[in-house]
């Protein structure tokens, strides 16, 4: 029986929850890791242009991820993209093991910045992009992942801000929001992103095709956020 590529992508979808289940201990940092597994996928299987060949490829896509307390289902996919052995899972946070309970650039293939503080990531992509545009590299992607509570941190404002008018058509952001900002955004995160001249658009973080739709859409000329809205932390 031949299997279709439909079908190979559902199997290792279903995959996951056990791939996470192999990591256990202390500092899980669960609904953290839980909120973004969705949106990992998506980009990881039917977005980003890099493969575990393809990690040192000037011409890749780069994705970084800033929410990275909770980096379960980010190992998750990794492996079963390839990227990293599934025997390395059940090591997670050891002494001995190359995944931490934060993602290390050095220690994990695939991974290109090590996160730490939040707020930090999107700065980062910012300055990602700019550097992509100085090479005269047009073609690579940059993605970063934060989450809604990052927005607390001024850090993040200040690279929206820039972003916009310097025109980083190549950056990409996807917000995580499961309602654990501490301050509220009028009219919602998205118009923050739009006020500073980002296109946007927010859809439930669960469901595979408005993802992507939303990942793909044209932006010309414009940076752009996806805002990715899933069940509350604390529901």
């Amino acid at each position: 029986m031949t299997i279709t590529t439909d079908e190979h992508r559902a199997h290792e979808y279903a995959d996951l929850p056990r791939l996470m289940s192999l990591m256990t201990g202390d500092e899980k940092h669960g609904p953290a890791a839980t909120s973004t597994l969705d949106v990992l996928w998506v980009l990881y299987d039917r977005v980003l242009r890099v493969t575990p060949e393809r990690t040192a490829d000037p011409g890749r896509d780069r994705f970084l991820l800033s929410k990275g307390h909770g980096p379960m289902a980010y190992y998750a996919v990794l492996a079963a993209k390839g990227f990293l052995p599934v025997e390395w899972l059940p090591g997670f946070g050891g002494y001995d093991s190359p995944l931490g309970h934060h993602p290390d650039r050095l220690l994990v293939p695939g991974v290109e910045i090590g996160s730490g503080s939040l707020g930090h990531g999107l700065p980062l992509g910012v300055g990602t992009a700019l550097g992509l545009r100085a090479q005269g590299l047009g073609d690579p992607a940059v993605w970063v992942l934060i989450g809604d509570a990052e927005l607390d941190e001024g850090s993040n404002h200040e690279a929206i801000a820039f972003a916009g008018p310097a025109g980083l058509d190549r950056l990409h952001t996807v917000v995580v929001d499961n309602s654990s900002a501490s301050h509220a955004r009028p009219g919602g995160i998205a118009a923050r992103f739009e006020a500073a001249g980002w296109s946007a658009a927010t859809v439930d973080g669960r469901d595979h095709a408005a993802l992507y739709e939303a990942f793909t859409a044209p932006h010309p000329g414009r940076p752009h956020v996806v805002v990715a809205r899933v069940e509350p932390k604390n529901a």
